[in-house]
Parts: structure tokens; sequence; C-alpha cells
């Protein structure tokens, strides 16, 4: 009985040990939720490796807070299930702050200036936000330009409005003709354009709203807000900020 009674008591110490060793963990660790195709925020580059504008900013924060930064990849379409279900600390890609998502989430200074612009076809009779009528246009789900869209009075004369997981098949169902226009976000769709080749589009000078990109915490999370305000200011004033805007939008 003795020997019984020693051996649960190492257990329930080993246990207690683990349980601490693992708060400290996650004191010290902060878990990003983010799209890994949202090019030129996070996505991969040829070798599967995470890279981007707002990967280089999360990692510079992390070193100013003296935390560990874990990237994980999600469902862009359940992002605030995601972090309100505590599987990630906060959502850090390319997260435009609409009114909406402030009900959902606590955000943290803005920190990038965007525009939901439309882009088709570099052959495409289409000039304007009117022409868009009877047309069929791509779009994200779960995504500030579905909501740009979905708030325009051109919505109802749309034939479509076509959603999908990623940007990215937005842009190959345009290319293959199945939608006329896209509407996305101009800091990705810059940068895409660029890599398959700027001539085949075109950008159209209308628009649908300007718009800033902040980081998505837990309503409850106040304190970390704070901190992470606190060194992106940081990053700013010291010009770590500049330093990654030139490295990803020199052009």
């Amino acid at each position: 009985m003795k020997k019984f009674l020693c051996l649960v008591a190492v257990i329930a110490l080993l246990t207690g040990c683990a349980s601490k060793k693992e708060e400290v963990k996650r004191e010290e660790t902060i878990v990003i939720g983010l799209d890994d195709t949202f090019a030129p925020m996070g996505f991969r580059d040829e070798s599967g490796k995470l890279v981007g504008f707002d990967v280089d900013l999360a990692k510079a924060i992390g070193e100013k807070l003296g935390m560990n930064v874990e990237f994980q990849p999600i469902d862009w379409a359940m992002k605030e299930t995601e972090l309100n279900g505590n599987n990630i600390d906060c959502i850090w890609n390319g997260y435009s702050i609409t009114e909406a998502r402030k009900e959902m989430v606590e955000f943290s200074n803005p920190y990038l200036q965007n525009k939901q612009i439309i882009i088709t076809l570099n052959e495409s009779s289409i000039n304007s936000k009117e022409d868009l009528a009877n047309k069929k246009v791509a779009v994200q789900k779960e995504s500030s330009a579905l909501d740009a869209v979905q708030q325009d009075s051109i919505v109802t004369q749309l034939n479509n409005l076509i959603e999908f997981d990623t940007n990215i098949d937005c842009f190959l169902d345009l290319e293959a003709g199945r939608s006329d226009a896209i509407v996305c976000d101009e800091v990705l769709a810059r940068y895409v354009m660029k890599q398959r080749g700027e001539e085949k589009y075109k950008v159209l000078s209308d628009n649908f709203g300007e718009e800033e990109y902040g980081i998505g915490f837990r309503k409850a999370d106040t304190e970390l807000v704070e901190k992470v305000n606190r060194a992106l200011q940081e990053c700013i004033d010291d010009g770590t900020v500049e330093q990654i805007r030139m490295k990803w939008f020199a052009q």
C-alpha cells in the first residue's frame, strides 16, 4: 500500500510539473492563424517555407516581446471561430478592419493600408464598376472583398457572385474564362499579377473601398493587444516596419 501511495504521489507530481511547463509554454508562445496562400502577406515559397510581410512583422514583434511565434494555417472562412475556440491566439494575415469584425474580435492598431480593387482580363470590355452588371464576379469566402461587394448596390445587378476558398482560385477561374472579374485586396492582387504576368490583366480605376489591416485578438485579451501595440509602435519608430515594407513592396 505504501509503495502504491508513493507511486500515486510521484505521478501527481509529474503531472503537475507537466501542467506548469505547458502553462509557461503557452505564455511564451503566440499562435498566429493565417491563410498560407495570401501572398505577399503570408504564403509558402517554392521550398514550402512560410514567408511574407506579416510573417516578418510577426517575428519582429515577437522578438520585441520576448515571445516565440508559431504560425498555424487555417481555413480563412473559419478564422474567428478558430480564434474564439482558442485554437489560435490571433488572426494576422492581411486581416482588414471592418465594423462587422470589430463585433467579434479586438483589433490592434492598423499597420497597413489597402483597398478592394476590380481585376479583369486585359481584353475584357469591362471598364467600370457599372459594367459588372450581368457579369460573374469572383471573391474569396468570408473576405472583406465579399463584404464590400455585398454592401454595394451593384450586387443586385450581378449575374453571379462566386465564392472561392482562396484568392488564387479566383485568379484561376478568371483566367479560365468562367468568371468575368475578381474583387480582392490590392496588396495581394498586385503581387499575384506580377508573378503570373501583369500583361494578362486590367485593373479598373473604380474600386470597392479603402481599408486598413490590423491584427485580431479575442475580446478578453486586452493586455496582449496593448503589448503588441507597443511593440508595433517600436518597430515603426526604429525603422523595422519600413525595412520589411521595402523588402516586400519596393515596387
